[in-house]
């Protein structure tokens, strides 16, 4: 019997770039009668064999180079030599539906064969928690592709960590761009989804992309599983069926692509508002899933009862799949030349996008117009299942307990540049992270008016809650007012590129700056970043300059400045109002960090310019400013004495003790602190105001300040942290609540605060 290759899992793992699977489907029955003749087994397996020993040389020659592993080490001759043997691969993928179609018949011609071949016994890599895994004949077969896509993904990571002067990059740069050009030749014909189902005209209707969308359907939100064929887009529900039952999809609609339209920004105009959930409401969401994340870790770390943890991960699940029902707030409208208009909601323009683009380059064939049959509907739908290349709906309770948690803490990153475009336009890009298994916007540089080469060189601190892919979009502006889109969710901005990178944990936590390209429809875009986790972003350097104002005591302040509340408070505060109050984000979106650190050099100097220099910044910097000086205090502004009674104060039940421990809490502080926390309270009630216009709530304020104003001292920090980041999270989100209840407060006021000390004992 031959033995199809298995890919390798990751690029790191070197020798698990050599493993190889050993199926054994037997040849005879128990009766001893030949289950497949050898003319069969040749045709299912062909040039298997070859393959086999392709990859035995190349992993015998790779284990000793790993397991003496030293900086002078070479192997780029070996992947160079691999990529050189991918002729095997082509006889193979030739031979591949022939093969695929030969093991249907026999069987259906066989029953031993058909339980056979339904659950395959394969042997897994060495390292691998299962000796033995199970797969359908069909995805044994498709293993020695998958293996060539893997291994070009392998060779991209270790591109990726080779110096460019060391002796194997040319020969990995020769092999990768082989194994391409290899992939590219066959790509059509590779993919098992492709061999989907046969059209009314005999040609055969392959899945390109598949994916779960929020529909807007009557006024309500669906979770839809979306497939687009290459003539057709089809849109279904996964039916509910008993279990042990096979699982089925239920279709709601479909658009052959040939009568599928996507409206113009004037019809945009006239199709109803998309209601957007307030933020509020999804920040709360997100609390109540760390809390319960919080509580599975506790259970787990207490050895507590599984059906405790089944009962908290169905409340996470049912809570993550109203988050992911309720975040998408972008359009992505598309019509039937025949008068039916659908409505999918994305949290994301690169989805859309991404959506747009597949379903675009399909229209650029010759479609035909067509109906389906209840019977064809039926085949497609059913094969559907088959087909998918999406099987759990994208919520952190899907993941397997081994899998990722992503990165929690501050990524920061620095966008250069970009190159390759054709002609001058006006250039900007947005960066996006992952959070809670969809993606948000977290940043978006300036434009860069009229140039082929953009330098921006700006730097972004981006907060990440799980996060484990990095996007970057690169849009040309639109100043033509003509083409605004009433739509407020609808950017009309046209997307010139567009690209991914994963948040590889071991690459990006270092301390230095990890600079990268992006590659996006021929346009390269330079970036550098690194992250700083939480626990570091704790860490306060008190000033070395006590003449400044950042890293100094508030007291020493403001006695200096013979002021209640420090200058640079003020006069940012002051700035907020006069110009930033009415700004969409105003204190989320981050403010470029060469423009906060200009500011912070001018206010530690007490520059005279200051005023000057805060007429001419970009709003987000100077809000980007203040949250930068109490992120830098030397404890932060309610103190580290007082922490530990805030986290107990905001958990308590009875309104009226906790009304009585808030305030009392507040008396506490030394005056500096008590009369700038006041001060602040009353200018973030006042941009909450605005709500409506720059769509910041009392709760999306609380989130933006809480935890940089509350922090556990850094010795209490670092004992929560080795806990779990649930657990860390869980403090945030309480941190969180205590600046929303002074916020919700009525008008607090310094005077009658102090007035009622005589009332209370000062010990806390």
């Amino acid at each position: 019997m031959s033995r199809p290759p298995c890919p390798p899992s990751s690029a790191p793992a070197a020798r698990r770039a050599g493993t190889v699977c050993h199926p054994r489907p037997p040849m005879a029955s128990a009766q001893g009668q030949p289950v497949l003749t050898l003319q069969q087994i040749e045709t299912i397996f062909y040039k298997i064999q070859d393959i086999y020993e392709i990859h035995k040389e190349f992993y015998d020659s790779l284990c000793p180079k790993v397991q003496q592993w030293d900086s002078n080490v070479t192997m780029g001759h070996l992947f160079q030599k691999l990529a050189s043997q991918l002729g095997v691969y082509k006889a193979f993928v030739d031979n591949y539906k022939i093969a695929l179609e030969t093991a249907e018949k026999c069987s259906q011609s066989n029953y031993q064969f058909q339980k056979i071949s339904e659950e395959l016994k394969v042997k897994g890599p060495k390292d691998s928690k299962e000796s033995h895994t199970s797969v359908t004949m069909e995805a044994l077969l498709y293993k020695p592709i998958d293996r060539v896509t893997r291994s070009t993904l392998v060779l991209h990571d270790l591109l990726k960590h080779t110096p460019a002067d060391h002796p194997d990059y040319p020969l990995l740069q020769d092999a990768l761009r082989i194994s391409q050009n290899f992939l590219s030749s066959i790509n059509e014909d590779i993919d098992p989804r492709r061999t989907a189902v046969t059209t009314p005209k005999g040609e055969t209707r392959q899945l390109v992309k598949d994916g779960f969308l929020v529909e807007l359907s009557e006024g309500s939100r669906k979770l839809r599983h979306v497939f687009l064929f290459t003539d057709v887009l089809l849109c279904a529900k996964l039916k509910k069926t008993a279990v042990g039952k096979h699982q089925q999809y239920d279709c709601k609609w479909y658009v052959p692509l040939a009568d599928l339209v996507f409206p113009s920004l004037e019809e945009s105009e006239h199709c109803p508002q998309v209601h957007v959930i307030p933020d509020h409401e999804l920040e709360d969401m997100k609390m109540k899933i760390s809390a319960i994340k919080s509580e599975v870790q506790k259970e787990k770390a207490n050895k507590g009862q599984s059906r405790a943890i089944e009962r908290l991960k169905k409340k996470m699940f049912e809570n993550e799949f109203w988050l992911l029902l309720n975040s998408p707030a972008i359009p992505f409208r598309i019509h039937n030349r025949n008068g039916k208009s659908y409505l999918f909601l994305l949290s994301s323009d690169y989805e859309r996008s991404e959506w747009r683009e597949a379903i675009q380059r399909l229209q650029k064939k010759d479609l035909q117009a067509f109906v389906l049959s209840s019977v064809e509907l039926q085949v497609l739908t059913g094969s559907c299942f088959k087909l998918r290349t999406v099987h759990n709906i994208p919520v952190t309770s899907n993941k397997d307990d081994d899998e990722s948690p992503g990165l929690y803490g501050f990524l920061h990153v620095i966008v250069h540049s970009a190159k390759g475009f054709k002609q001058s336009a006006n250039l900007y890009c947005t960066l996006e992270v992952d959070s809670f298994g969809y993606f948000v916007s977290k940043a978006k540089t300036r434009v860069f008016r009229d140039t082929t080469e953009p330098q921006w060189n700006e730097e972004f601190e981006i907060e990440l809650e799980g996060s484990q892919s990095l996007r970057i979009l690169c849009y040309e502006k639109c100043y033509d007012k003509t083409k605004l889109n009433k739509d407020n969710n609808e950017i009309v901005d046209k997307i010139m590129g567009k690209g991914q990178i994963q948040l590889d944990p071991q690459a990006v936590q270092t301390k230095n700056w990890h600079m990268d390209v992006i590659e996006m429809n021929g346009i390269k875009v330079e970036f550098s970043m690194k992250f700083t986790s939480r626990d570091m972003s704790l860490k306060r350097t008190p000033s070395k300059k006590q003449t400044g104002v950042f890293g100094v005591k508030i007291s020493v302040v403001t006695k200096r400045e013979r002021s209640k509340v420090p200058y640079i408070v003020r006069q940012c505060i002051e700035e907020v109002e006069k110009r930033g109050i009415e700004e969409v984000g105003i204190y989320r979106i981050s403010g470029v960090a060469t423009d906060i650190q200009a500011l912070k050099a001018v206010f530690d100097a007490n520059n005279k310019d200051i005023l000057v220099m805060l007429s001419d910044m970009d709003i987000n910097a100077i809000a980007g400013t203040l949250k930068l000086y109490f992120r830098e205090l030397p404890e932060p502004l309610l103190t580290d004495r007082l922490y530990p009674a805030f986290m107990e104060g905001i958990a308590l039940s009875d309104p009226a003790a906790k009304e009585n421990c808030m305030m009392h809490l507040l008396r506490s502080l030394p005056d500096p602190n008590l009369i700038t926390f006041l001060f602040l309270l009353e200018h973030l009630k006042r941009v909450a105001e605005k709500e409506p216009i720059n769509k910041m709530s009392l709760h999306n304020l609380a989130t933006v300040f809480g935890p940089t104003l509350l922090r556990p001292s850094e010795g209490e920090s670092k004992a929560h942290l080795t806990l779990a980041s649930d657990i860390w999270s869980h403090d945030v989100m309480a941190q969180v609540q205590v600046l929303l209840y002074y916020l919700q407060h009525p008008p607090i006021s310094f005077s009658e605060l102090k007035r009622n000390t005589l009332y209370f004992s000062t010990d806390v």
